[in-house]
């Protein structure tokens, strides 16, 4: 490891928490970019901490130099701000790894919980595919008490509609951010609405769904409690809520809920995905994307035997095989795919009529 940012506390701080863990071993630190420069050189590290706001030279600045000339795996350390996460989701988008916010020094309750998202982001980037100016980490939710789906929305028999409308739901987290935009930009402007959990704090959703909107031909938002879904839109789970869809009339909506983190997280795949089984079954398509953990695995699988096709994205192509892997293991991925193809494979499925997908089951 190595760690830069120009505060000497912050340094001694994640210095002092991830020498406490074994396979872990901090080399260096650097207060600024060209004292970085150097010490890479140097050290040769594996894993690189970087602040965003560095003097000198910025840390997106000092990024991209970095992902051109020496790739490897970056965690950004950034303010929960809305000018700190533009930053860091432009440096996602260059190619960082994950992202975690500056430690509250002044709150020594929150600095084990710190300390264990610290550590588990460094060991997912120490075993991260990093791919120069491309490879780029989601945004995760804090990490706190491991809740299951039910605890959200109980397991029910889904409900078939007489309906043509088609509902497609993607779930991602680390690297999530780009392979999101991958998908999206690649669908047309009438394609059936989409729905996403993404795991993403809420400083970073609305942020995250603005660039979503400007790289997509669909129009795409943060979503809002009684939303209608509508084919050629895009609605992103906010930061601090559960989305779920549930069938209005002849409609579907949106909603929004504020219960507890499942599989550690809010927003959560999982509680997504049940709830478009249960609403939609077969007239809805499930995409699970890169991502640590297992979170939206067992909701893919509560589609595919709602009768909705779903699908994984391959191994070679995630930044992490967590999620998607997990969805493979359990026979929760009918297909499973390069980033690559999967916008194509969603388009093909969602032309297909009722009444073919069915006999093709």
């Amino acid at each position: 490891m190595l760690i830069v940012d120009d505060s000497a506390l912050v340094r001694q701080l994640l210095s002092k928490m991830l020498s406490s863990a074994p396979g872990i071993e901090v080399v260096g630190t650097a207060s600024d970019a060209y004292v970085a420069r150097e010490k890479i050189k140097a050290l040769n590290p594996d894993v690189l901490t970087l602040d965003v706001e560095m003097p000198k030279m910025d840390g997106v600045t000092f990024l991209r130099n970095l992902m051109r000339l020496r790739p490897m795996p970056v965690v950004m350390v950034s303010s929960l701000t809305e000018h700190g996460a533009d930053i860091t989701l432009e440096a996602l988008e260059i190619g960082a790894f994950d992202y975690l916010p500056k430690p509250k020094i002044d709150v020594a309750a929150t600095l084990v919980e710190y300390r264990n998202q610290l550590i588990e982001k460094i060991r997912g980037a120490a075993q991260a595919r990093v791919r120069a100016l491309v490879v780029s980490g989601a945004i995760q939710a804090p990490v706190v008490a491991r809740q299951g789906v039910d605890s959200i929305l109980p397991q029910a028999r889904p409900k078939h509609f007489r309906t043509t409308d088609r509902v497609i739901a993607i779930g991602a987290s680390t690297g999530g951010t780009e392979a999101i935009k991958a998908v999206l930009s690649a669908f047309p402007p009438d394609t059936p609405g989409v729905m996403i959990a993404q795991h993403i704090p809420k400083a970073f959703s609305t942020p995250f769904a603005k660039r979503m909107n400007a790289n997509s031909r669909m129009a795409v938002c943060e979503a809002e409690d009684g939303q209608q879904v509508l084919p050629g839109h895009v609605y992103i789970a906010p930061g601090d809520r559960h989305l779920l869809l549930e069938r209005d009339g002849a409609r579907y909506v949106c909603r929004l809920d504020d219960g507890t983190p499942v599989n550690r997280h809010k927003p959560s795949v999982d509680v997504l995905f049940r709830s478009v089984a249960q609403q939609a079954g077969r007239n809805a398509i499930g995409v699970i994307l890169t991502g640590m953990g297992k979170d939206g695995a067992i909701g893919l699988r509560d589609m595919r035997e709602a009768g909705a096709p779903t699908i994984a994205q391959d191994e070679a192509t995630s930044v992490v095989w967590g999620m998607p892997g997990e969805a493979v293991a359990i026979g929760a991925a009918e297909h499973v795919l390069p980033l690559g193809d999967i916008s194509e494979f969603v388009l093909r499925l969602a032309a297909e009529d009722e009444t073919s997908r069915a006999v093709g089951q």
